[in-house]
């Protein structure tokens, strides 16, 4: 009637197959016992390499019984010959199993290489990129000043070709009056005028800012979500790779969560 549920699948929590014991008999000689070097994840389930090598044990296993006695010299160098040929032959497929162990290295060298050299490939475009935006940054920079410049010193120019004979001016009042961006309606500051000394005058005087019945009534007039504020919790950052492996810098984080849960 009751149930359990773990953190883990069942094949992680599967063990290797059972062997049970055995008991040879005196009067037989099983060929499975030969193969006892062969262990759950080391050989078996048996593939198709481990077929060849089964096969070839058992080829071994028929030369061995075809071997003449050594009860003449006639068999004893035909033996001999019989045993050289079968040490060229398992030096040939020695060589083999070598190669394909070499090709299969090979294989996963490249691998790796492609991969670095991609990698490589993708930080050299990052900085690339990095550093055309500090150049594109720098250049804005230095056109926004370039035109401020500019600004300025045509506004000087200008200023000197109103009076470019240097001839003294009476003040004209009206014209001063009339235009709205001469000294009278916007002083500047280097000829001594300070318009934030005067600016008390410009302050808003509001019931609602000013006195707590005020408050009152604009805190009710405001919506809830104004006063009640909903507090977003933020996004975890990418801690993973493009291969689904996980940061070294984050493993702690990962062990931290998996406690938490």
């Amino acid at each position: 009637t009751l149930g359990t549920q773990t953190d883990y699948r069942d094949g992680e929590a599967q063990t290797d197959p059972y062997s049970p014991e055995y008991i040879v008999r005196s009067d037989s000689i099983p060929e499975l016992l030969t193969l006892a070097t062969l262990t759950w994840g080391r050989g078996l389930p048996a593939g198709l390499a481990e077929m060849e090598v089964i096969d070839r044990i058992r080829e071994k296993r028929a030369w061995e019984a075809a071997l003449p006695p050594m009860d003449s010299p006639s068999n004893v160098a035909k033996r001999l010959k019989m045993m050289e040929d079968m040490e060229r032959k398992e030096w040939a497929l020695r060589e083999q199993e070598i190669d394909k162990l070499q090709k299969v290295q090979l294989e996963a060298l490249k691998k790796l290489l492609r991969r670095q050299e991609e990698k490589q490939k993708e930080l050299d475009a990052m900085r690339l990129y990095d550093h055309w935006q500090n150049h594109q940054k720098a250049r804005e920079e230095k056109i926004e000043k370039i035109q401020h410049d500019c600004a300025l010193m045509l506004r000087k120019l200008i200023a000197k070709r109103k009076n470019f004979m240097g001839k003294l001016e009476r003040r004209d009042i009206i014209k001063e009056y009339t235009d709205f961006s001469s000294q009278t309606y916007a002083p500047l500051s280097r000829i001594g005028f300070f318009p934030d000394n005067n600016s008390n005058c410009y302050v808003v005087k509001n019931f609602c800012l000013n006195t707590f019945a005020g408050l009152c009534e604009l805190e009710a007039s405001l919506q809830d979500s104004v006063t009640q504020l909903k507090i977003k919790a933020p996004k975890p950052k990418c801690t993973t790779t493009k291969a689904g492996y996980i940061k070294r810098a984050a493993r702690l984080e990962a062990v931290l969560e998996q406690v938490h849960q």
